[in-house]
């Protein structure tokens, strides 16, 4: 018999916990059944549901902001109504024994044998015991500790917090690295499950392993290299949910500037990219692909979601040979061409686009245009270092609509070709163009493409030949224009008329909309003239560089296309007009000379809304325009210089043991958007 009340006990307990009481009140209360006494059927009620009260409170349990939290039972002693787990203690026994004994309602003993006598006018109805019940569970409840406040916040400030410990640790002027930023993330991670959740994201959306791997690691995996790379490829493999994050690969640089990658290296790194279906980037590693197969190239190839890509063409001895023995085109084979318009198939994502020719590398005409056509979202491209063969005017006009375009060492592309191609549909859309090394011969020709391209913002201008004015043209001022360019960058090395005319252009109204002009090879100082004023154009950290030491020893020579001899000559100007008067304010009383004051001259025009800027693209560097040596280089992570240890922040007792790492660079990632 005990065992069937407590069965009917639980059995009264799921229904009350499945249904609000005010549903399961009359199923007890009102039903109909005369032979259950109204005061002990009250005091069953609230016996048994003492903690299923607590669970069907809406304002404390289903509050969505409060996670985790799990009522507790009342305790004895902070109780003080009289629905207390003691109440059974209070019946009289033959109560007691009827309760216990019985496995249902049904088969009571209750001592009124002619039913259920109807309750009195004066006693409380059944809502008012809930109510009341709750507002004593409520009182008691108070003294609880509330829950976490971290459960509670929106994940916006876990974000900002997270994005604010970014900034610190990848600012340019922070002393900390990669392995630090990591370290930190890693240690907000095991708080809680709240920050797990918004830390895991970042931890794993861009992977930036930098440098050499710590000896013990390389001592205990029995591997030479690589040991982080093959770490995460098995953790990417385990968990799959990890491996959903990853957008960017930032692989380690193991081989110094000129040396081949080794194969090994090429098919560790595949099999991480192969973990990652969602990457997009593949930063810091650009192997030289020489049109046979490779592991690494064919694992990219099947991203789809890759956003850029570089390509660098190697020598292929093959097409080497074949090169002795007949014209192009058709130096590459069909399996060649087929394989490398076969790797842009499934890249419907890519925006960014680099094509550099190394050592002689060959990529025909119509590889150039079929590879280009297959890639609906390209944006942004870049050519360089081309034979006249593979890249000239006639492939310049096949080029699909682009926003960037950055023609560099192309010996194919003439004046001629240039201006063409600004009058086609394709050149409508760019916004950032620049011709490195093209030597344009005609100033014409950047005439038309400034006139043409009415979309144009940035333009970039770099040559040793200085483009003139050809001879019978009529010259009429301004030479060149362009109503939307707010930046050039115009860097003419050999000294001639086209910074007196781009200088004639500018006083003219011809760039209303100009506001930055970088001129490395401003050798009069006339584009100066037109900039607004500064007082101070060097760097202090100008003594710290290469051309500052070379300049000491007299080997460098002023025409030299270097941005500490541009701000040394530019700082020089401004100097010199201090030493001379420019004004003279005369103070005279009743005919009488009292004093006169001498101002000294500047630099610039006053009200010029341009700027002069000769910073370059790349923290540190001598060179104004960022190049493809600056991209691909390893040397300061192969031979780091005065690397981070992780000693800045040793402010534990244990000092060196505790954040004491491997010396490694402080890397930060090359923009490829810089090279336009």
């Amino acid at each position: 018999m005990q065992d069937g009340s407590r069965e009917a006990q639980k059995d009264n307990k799921k229904s009350i916990l499945l249904y609000p009481p005010a549903i399961c009140r009359p199923r007890y209360g009102w039903c109909g059944a005369d032979d259950i006494n109204f005061p002990l059927l009250t005091l069953m009620y609230l016996v048994s549901t003492t903690t299923s009260l607590v669970a069907c409170d809406e304002r404390q349990v289903y509050d969505p902001a409060i996670q985790g939290y799990r009522p507790q039972r009342l305790s004895i002693a902070s109780s003080k109504s009289s629905a207390t787990w003691n109440s059974f203690d209070s019946l009289s026994p033959s109560y007691r024994s009827s309760f216990s004994s019985h496995p249902s309602f049904d088969s009571m003993q209750l001592p009124f044998p002619n039913g259920l006598p109807s309750p009195p006018l004066s006693s409380p109805p059944m809502s008012f015991l809930y109510q009341s019940t709750l507002t004593t569970q409520q009182k008691s409840r108070s003294t609880d500790p509330p829950p976490p406040v971290f459960q509670r916040l929106p994940y916006e400030i876990y974000d900002c917090i997270l994005r604010h410990l970014t900034v610190f640790h990848k600012e340019p002027s922070s002393m900390s690295c990669e392995t630090c930023h990591l370290r930190d993330l890693y240690a907000l991670a095991l708080v809680d499950r709240a920050w797990d959740r918004a830390v895991r994201p970042r931890l794993y959306s861009k992977v930036h392993i930098v440098g050499n791997d710590w000896p013990i690691h390389t001592k205990k995996f029995k591997m030479k290299s690589g040991v982080r790379l093959k770490l995460l490829r098995r953790t990417l493999r385990e968990r799959r949910a990890l491996a959903q994050h990853v957008r960017e690969i930032k692989v380690p640089r193991l081989q110094a500037d000129g040396e081949a990658i080794e194969a090994k290296t090429l098919d560790v790194v595949a099999s991480v990219v192969m973990a990652c279906p969602n990457l997009e980037k593949l930063i810091g590693f650009y192997p030289v692909y020489g049109h046979e197969f490779d592991r690494l190239t064919y694992a990219l190839s099947t991203r789809p979601n890759v956003r850029e890509h570089v390509w660098i063409i190697g020598e292929n001895p093959s097409i080497t040979e074949r090169s002795l023995k007949q014209l192009p085109p058709g130096l590459m084979d069909y399996e060649q061409a087929g394989s490398f318009l076969h790797y842009h198939d499934r890249w419907r994502s890519l925006s960014t686009l680099f094509l550099c020719s190394q050592n002689h590398g060959v990529l025909e005409r119509d590889v150039f245009v079929q590879s280009l056509n297959r890639l609906p979202s390209l944006q942004h491209l870049c050519i360089s270092n081309f034979d006249v063969d593979d890249f000239d005017d006639v492939t310049l006009q096949s080029l699909p609509p682009l926003q960037s375009l950055r023609l560099q060492d192309l010996e194919g592309v003439t004046f001629w070709g240039l201006s063409e191609f600004s009058r086609t549909r394709s050149a409508k859309g760019i916004r950032q163009l620049a011709l490195v090394n093209l030597d344009i011969t005609y100033l014409s020709a950047i005439s038309n493409i400034l006139l043409h391209l009415t979309s144009l913002q940035r333009f970039t201008l770099v040559q040793e030949s200085s483009p003139e004015v050809a001879a019978g043209d009529l010259v009429f001022q301004p030479v060149i224009a362009s109503q939307q360019l707010h930046y050039m960058h115009w860097d003419i090395l050999v000294p001639g008329s086209a910074n007196k005319n781009l200088a004639s252009s500018i006083r003219a109204g011809g760039f209303p909309s100009l506001r930055t002009l970088r001129t490395p090879s401003d050798h009069d100082g006339q584009l100066q003239m037109l900039c607004r004023p500064r007082a101070q154009v060097v760097l202090p950290s100008d003594k710290y560089s290469k051309a500052y030491r070379a300049s000491s020893e007299g080997s460098t020579s002023d025409t030299a296309r270097t941005l500490f001899t541009a701000r040394k000559l530019a700082q020089q100007r401004i100097e010199d007009a201090w030493n001379t008067v420019k004004f003279k304010v005369v103070i005279e009383e009743d005919g009488v000379l009292q004093e006169v004051f001498d101002i000294q001259g500047f630099i610039g025009t006053i009200g010029s809304r341009i700027s002069y800027y000769l910073d370059s693209d790349v923290p540190g560097s001598d060179n104004a325009l960022i190049d493809f040596p600056d991209l691909i280089s390893g040397a300061k992570e192969v031979t780091p210089r005065d690397g981070c240890t992780g000693m800045w922040n040793a402010s534990h007792h244990t000092g060196k043991k505790w954040w004491n790492h491997t010396e490694r660079c402080r890397y930060h990632p090359v923009d490829l958007h810089r090279f336009f």
